[in-house]
C-alpha cells in the first residue's frame, strides 16, 4: 500500500483509528510487561539477599551459643 502523504498514512484509508489504537494498546502492553517484569525480578533478588543475610545471622549466633 503506498500513501501520498502522512495524512493519508495516519488515516489508513479509514481504518486509522483501529491501526493506531491496536497498536498503541500493544505498545502499552509491551511496556508494562517489561516494567512489571523488572520490579519482579529486582523483588526476588532483594528476598534472597535478605533470605542470605537471615541465613549467615543464625549461623553466626548458633557458632556464638557454642563456643
Amino acid at each position: 500500500m503506498q500513501f501520498s502523504s502522512f495524512s493519508e498514512f495516519f488515516a489508513m484509508g479509514g481504518y486509522g483509528f483501529y491501526v493506531w489504537l491496536s497498536f498503541g494498546s500493544c505498545l502499552l502492553i509491551l511496556l508494562g510487561l517489561v516494567f512489571f517484569s523488572a520490579r519482579g525480578h529486582r523483588q526476588t533478588l532483594k528476598s534472597i539477599a535478605d533470605q542470605l543475610g537471615r541465613e549467615q545471622r543464625i549461623k553466626q549466633a548458633q557458632q556464638g551459643e557454642v563456643v
